[in-house]
């Protein structure tokens, strides 16, 4: 995948080489470029922005910046020119596989008061944000989009398992992890972690995973029983149930349950 991010601060996206996102683009042949506005200026001093019509505060950026600057862009394949805003809804796992599907995408990054909103309409195919916060720029959020995306392209990864198992990938928050030592400062790792038992961690997990969501994200917890229950297997249904039901923790196992309970 190509990604291009158009900024004033190119050197926000040096921190993209390091760690998974510095593999993909050092050993797996994806790229970052970054273009900046200055160039695009049309004057001597190098400023791309403007004050707002109507009045106010801070500076808005120059649709024809943009325009001139998406010009130079080399285009490859399948793209998409997303820019980043506090007003847009917030980027969710479901748009994050789909964009990792793309050949290129084009990031806008802009700062103060943000895009001329002709700018957006004319140039933007999609607006983001990540979260009910405001930040000086698009930058982080452009980086936190090309983190994201890497995760999810062939090789990036050490084990591609990972992927498939974070928060949302099932529809739930990820399970609790814990490693050694298996005591730390009188706290126990739990202990159907240590037994070696697969069927039982994993109904562990599930069980956990269920339960955190439930607890900080009920909103998520409604489409997972909404969309995923009927087709867990019995001992994963008993689990919902538990998390629904915490009070009531002695109704008889429906077969398969093999003698486990959570702990």
């Amino acid at each position: 995948m190509r990604f291009d991010a158009l900024t004033l601060f190119p050197e926000f996206f040096e921190a993209a080489h390091l760690g998974i996102t510095g593999r993909a683009f050092r050993d797996l042949g994806h790229t970052l470029h970054t273009h900046s506005y200055r160039p695009f200026a049309g004057n001597a001093f190098g400023h791309v922005d403007d004050a707002p019509f109507g009045g106010g505060p801070g500076m808005v950026l120059r649709p024809d910046v943009l325009r001139d600057t998406l010009a130079s862009v080399p285009r490859s394949g399948l793209g998409r020119v997303i820019h980043f805003s506090p007003a847009a809804p917030p980027l969710t796992h479901a748009k994050v596989v789909e964009l990792a599907k793309l050949d290129q995408l084009i990031l806008v990054c802009t700062r103060y008061e943000g895009l001329d909103q002709r700018a957006v309409d004319r140039f933007v195919d999609e607006e983001w944000s990540v979260g009910e916060v405001v930040l000086s720029g698009g930058e982080l959020p452009a980086l936190v989009l090309i983190d994201s995306i890497c995760r999810w392209l062939p090789g990036v990864l050490g084990n591609e398992a990972s992927a498939q198992q974070d928060s949302f990938a099932t529809g739930l928050l990820d399970h609790p992890h814990y490693t050694r030592p298996a005591v730390f400062q009188e706290l126990e790792a739990p202990v159907v972690l240590q037994g070696g038992d697969h069927g039982a961690v994993r109904l562990w997990r599930l069980r956990e995973a269920m339960a955190r969501t439930r607890r900080l994200r009920p909103d998520l917890w409604t489409a997972y029983l909404r969309n995923h229950l009927a087709g867990l297997d019995r001992p994963a249904q008993w689990c919902a149930w538990q998390v629904e039901h915490p009070e009531d923790w002695e109704r008889p196992k429906p077969k398969g349950w093999k003698g486990w309970r959570p702990e």
